[in-house]
């Protein structure tokens, strides 16, 4: 195994000098990313576009760079990385570093090091014994305790796969997790690398990195073609952001230290009233160390501005000032200091030749309003150290993107309002608790494509009069609140019909002509308000809404088992596993609800034998997609069944469902919902 590789303090910058030769300084490239999930992702594409820039500068090594080991790069990048912003939390600096070796046999390989700041903290999957930088440490040992790969991945077992060798390097206050990959496909690459796509893969992970010694900041840029650029990344990361303090987080390592040494954001309560306090959401400075005495500062009394104050900039006096700042009472600078740089304030305090922390000097400040669609979201307060004024350009620079801010604080307000009536909705819809059937085992599954839009599907399980137990499964076409109409309507009527003695089909005839007549000028009628309020009508206000449902009941046998009855309206129809393995369709297929008045609906009669499975499904099941391909094309769904012969309701339910999500990379597109019935 090679020398253990260490951070290196000295990193060659690709272009500034040919380096990667066996005698030379080594090729590298390094940034620094914020400890918040979009870090691996911008780590993935700052290794791709590293990879491909040294490619574009013809270092011999880099040469041999394939498709196999630049997947392999981002792959082992993205779980350490991952795990770093998981499990630490903290700044995370990555350094891609390109070794050669000369010799008879010459060799080179990528060395990836992820650096977090909370050394104290075990990298996960790693065993708590393990001695910093341990030559002996390779791939083949395997970690004593792994983390569950179902809920954080397949973490450094992934890495121990792919990496050479891979191992831990413990500095004062610092944790570097390293892993070596070997160069040994020398085919070049297939096209020149793209070089839109290069500058734009570096430019993510840099507009994300907050250290302030990563970056030399140039007021005179903001007033040309820097200014758009800026404005441009960083709409891109504001933009579709779901969660405000999210939003507020980005802002601030997006200001600091590009535009300002420091910034806080305050964020108003949503419906609070004048007299509610904002919250002070996030608080960044230049100087890790500094952000907590700044917290500590600004704490003590929220930023109000007057009533009249638009969204230009407004001065203000910094939080603090010299003579009495977080830092100024312990030292022999404290009394006396000037505030200014070069004055004994600032040399001879408790933190002389450091970075400026909030206090050591005094400098300027300037407020911003946040606000959208004419309401106050909450206010930017930005500041620079050691100077009397901010620039007009960087001022004016600052109110453009505060503007933009607005925007994505006020949407992901929009969004999280929604979500939450949608969830309230869900619940309200949904029952809290179904029916246990004797001598029959169930299971549910209910996932909903979209958390901010009620879900088209519906479940369950309630027992009737005459020892009968119901189960229900249905999907309103659509989503939002047409369908939860719909479904509010559709749920209570069919326990109604079945209280009332109605068979299965006879429960669906009265069901379709509720639908054909009521049911639909209600939902219409409620599609109306919604538009005439502000929210978008879904349809041209003619276009029935239909129902596919899967309706049955249950009557408990005396030697075991049970007899179901059950109807299929336009519902993917549900499939009956026999202990032996072999598997068949359960009813015939049927009209949809809603579609057609006069249907007289049938119903097929079964016995479910003790070890017999009974499976139902919404169309986000057999109708999940790859590609061309849907997930029951042939009998896909009944071959996934099969295979569950001799499992209980939760194993197959759980087995089923991972199936449908395995079938494709992409999250499913429509909610997912399954019931297993397994007769005991």
């Amino acid at each position: 195994m090679a020398p253990i590789p260490l951070q290196r303090d000295t990193v060659q910058r690709p272009g500034t000098i040919r380096a990667g030769y066996a005698h030379g300084p080594r090729l590298a490239s390094r940034t620094s990313l914020p400890g918040i999930p979009l870090a691996p992702s911008a780590a993935r594409r700052f290794v791709r576009a590293a990879l491909a820039e040294w490619t574009g500068l013809g270092v011999p090594a880099a040469v041999g760079f394939s498709d196999r080991l630049a997947d392999d790069a981002v792959t082992v990048t993205n779980e350490l990385v991952t795990n770093a912003v998981v499990h630490a939390g903290t700044t995370v600096d990555l350094v891609l570093r390109l070794e050669e070796e000369g010799g008879e046999e010459p060799s080179a390989a990528l060395v990836l090091e992820v650096t977090d700041h909370h050394p104290a903290r075990p990298v996960s999957g790693d065993e708590p014994e393990a001695a910093a930088g341990d030559p002996a440490r390779t791939e083949t040992e395997a970690p004593t305790e792994l983390p569950d790969p179902a809920e954080y991945g397949r973490g450094l077992q992934l890495v121990a796969t792919l990496a050479e060798s891979w191992g831990i390097t413990y500095r004062t206050g610092l944790k570097t997790v390293w892993a070596r990959l070997p160069v040994d496909d020398w085919s070049g690459p297939p096209a020149p690398p793209d070089r839109d796509s290069l500058r734009r893969g570096l430019r993510a992970a840099e507009i994300l990195a907050p250290a302030a010694r990563r970056t030399e900041r140039d007021d005179a840029v903001w007033d040309s073609r820097g200014a758009p650029a800026f404005l441009a990344e960083a709409s891109d990361l504001l933009a579709g952001q779901l969660d405000e303090d999210l939003v507020a987080a980005i802002a601030g390592q997006l200001l600091v230290p590009r535009l300002a040494d420091w910034c806080a954001i305050w964020l108003e309560a949503e419906g609070g009233g004048p007299g509610a306090e904002p919250r002070l959401a996030r608080v960044w400075h230049s100087d890790e160390t500094g952000m907590e005495p700044l917290r500590t500062a600004l704490e003590r009394e929220p930023l109000r501005l007057p009533a009249d104050v638009g969204s230009g900039p407004v001065h203000v006096p910094v939080p603090w000032s010299a003579q009495h700042g977080p830092y100024a009472e312990s030292g022999p600078g404290a009394e006396g200091g000037t505030g200014t740089e070069g004055g004994p304030g600032a040399q001879d305090g408790p933190h002389a030749g450091d970075a400026p922390h909030p206090g050591g000097r005094d400098g300027a400040a300037l407020a911003f309003r946040i606000t959208a669609g004419g309401r106050a979201l909450g206010t930017v307060l930005v500041g620079r150290e050691g100077v009397a004024r901010m620039p007009e350009a960087v001022a004016s620079l600052i109110e453009d993107f505060v503007r933009r801010l607005g925007l994505a604080v006020g949407a992901a307000r929009a969004y999280t309002r929604q979500a939450t009536i949608s969830r309230i909705l869900q619940r309200g819809l949904l029952p809290s608790k179904v029916a246990e059937i004797p001598g029959v085992t169930s299971a549910l599954v209910y996932e909903p494509s979209d958390d901010g839009v009620v879900g088209g599907d519906f479940y369950d399980i309630f027992p009737c009069p005459g020892d009968r137990w119901c189960f229900v499964l249905g999907d309103v076409q659509g989503s939002g609140p047409e369908a939860a109409v719909v479904t509010g309507l559709a749920r209570p009527w069919l326990r109604l019909l079945s209280r009332e003695g109605f068979g299965v089909g006879e429960v669906l005839d009265r069901l379709n002509r509720l639908l054909l007549d009521d049911a639909m000028e209600a939902a219409e009628a409620a599609a109306l308000m919604v538009a005439a309020a502000g929210g978008q009508q879904l349809h041209d206000g003619s276009q029935s809404r239909f129902l596919s449902l899967l309706y049955g009941e249950v009557v408990p046998l005396p030697g075991g088992g049970v007899r179901c009855t059950v109807a299929s309206a336009g519902h993917p129809l549900p499939l009956l596993l026999r202990p032996d393995g072999s598997v068949r369709p359960a009813a015939e297929p049927q009209v949809l609800l809603g579609v057609v008045e006069d249907v007289a609906y049938e119903s097929q009669v079964f016995d479910l034998a003790p070890g017999d499975t009974l499976l139902c499904v919404t169309d986000g099941v057999t109708e999940r997609r790859s590609g061309p391909l849907m997930f029951d094309d042939g009998d896909g769904l009944a071959r996934v069944l099969a295979g569950c012969a001799g499992l209980p309701a939760e194993a197959t339910a759980e087995r089923i469902r991972r199936a449908v999500h395995e079938f494709a990379e992409q999250p499913p597109d429509d909610d997912v919902a399954l019931l297993v019935l397994h007769a005991d």
